[in-house]
């Protein structure tokens, strides 16, 4: 047989007292995120190039899908790329790791100039795609 001793009165207004507490705080953490106001992205602005990842997985794909025309599914591809990643030596990484770089400096010049051309007033907003075409 197990006792417990019964909460006091004050203890029982207090705990009370402390969820009113959590539920006032967090009826303000809702009013915040709700406030928050998000900026337009600029069509015009040069888009972020992909990993070394991203670019291993584009030819892995098309290997993959050559040995194994019979897997369809996304999840079984991706799951058959990481672990090949995971197994690489840096050596092997290496030619995807030249690619990426070479695309974020192309990015690098060209959100130089992006910054430029937007502190000169000489970016206009519109529907056209940005000069930088992050994917070949």
């Amino acid at each position: 047989m197990v006792l417990r001793k019964r909460p006091t009165r004050q203890s029982v207004v207090a705990a009370v007292g402390i969820e009113k507490e959590r539920k006032s705080i967090s009826a303000k953490r809702v009013t915040t995120k709700l406030k928050k106001k998000h900026e337009k992205l600029d069509s015009k602005m040069p888009k972020k190039p992909p990993t070394a990842f991203f670019y291993f997985l584009e030819d892995f794909r098309k290997g993959f899908q050559e040995q194994n025309p019979d897997i369809k599914s996304m999840r079984a591809i991706g799951k058959a790329c990481g672990e090949k990643w995971k197994t690489m030596t840096y050596e092997e990484k290496v030619k995807y790791y030249d690619i990426a770089t070479e695309k974020r400096a192309e990015f690098d010049r060209a959100m130089a100039d992006y910054i430029k051309r937007k502190e000169n007033g000489k970016v206009e907003n519109s529907e056209e795609d940005s000069e930088f075409d992050g994917y070949e």
